[in-house]
Formats: C-alpha cells, structure tokens, sequence
C-alpha cells in the first residue's frame, strides 16, 4: 500500500488548528507540517495511506467550510490538494516528509 500527501491551505490560525485536529481525527494520518505560507495563509500537510489522506483531507475541507469568518463573506478555506504516492524527489526538496518530531505519530 502506498502512501499519500495531502494538505489543505487555510486563512487564519484557528482554521489551521481546527483543519489539522479534524483531519488527524478523521483518519490514520499524520501531521507532518503547518507551513506558514504568506500573510495569514497557512497550508497542514498530513501524510498516511492513499484512501486515509483523502479521507482526511476531505474532512479538513468541511471543517473549514464550517467555520465563521470575523467579517461576512470571508473565505477561511482557500485551496486543497493530494498527491497518492509522491515521488521520492518531492520527499527531499519539499518539507512534506516524516520528521524525527513526527515519528511517535507515524501511523502509515
């Protein structure tokens, strides 16, 4: 079985924790990295099993659908994405993979 990255891109902290409590509840993955992005743009990365991360990343979406914005009208939940077994290239340039910090959490 392979395994998965996915993350979800959020405006805000409280989104953040939220998204990344609801998609580790959700499913067997692991959170591997919060990523500030810019601004208040946060992106939670969470790597498991292929079904599990879509899984997770599909819960993480509602919840931050689910939040309420300060001022009406402000999108909390800004972009998603996962990729079913990443190649390993990905796994050295980019801050997606497990951490000594992480490993206690490896679920996959």
């Amino acid at each position: 079985m392979g395994t998965a990255v996915g993350m979800v891109e959020v405006r805000g902290l409280p989104p953040a924790l939220a998204v990344a409590d609801v998609m580790c509840k959700a499913a067997r993955v692991t959170l591997v990295k919060m990523e500030k992005v810019s601004g208040a743009y946060v992106t939670i990365v969470v790597r498991g099993p292929v079904s599990e991360v879509k899984i997770a990343v599909e819960a993480g979406i509602d919840a931050a659908k689910k939040m309420h914005p300060h001022i009406e009208g402000d999108k909390l939940f800004l972009s998603s994405h996962y990729i079913p077994r990443p190649n390993e290239n990905l796994m050295v340039v980019l801050p997606i993979n497990y951490t000594e910090q992480t490993a206690n959490f490896n679920q996959a």
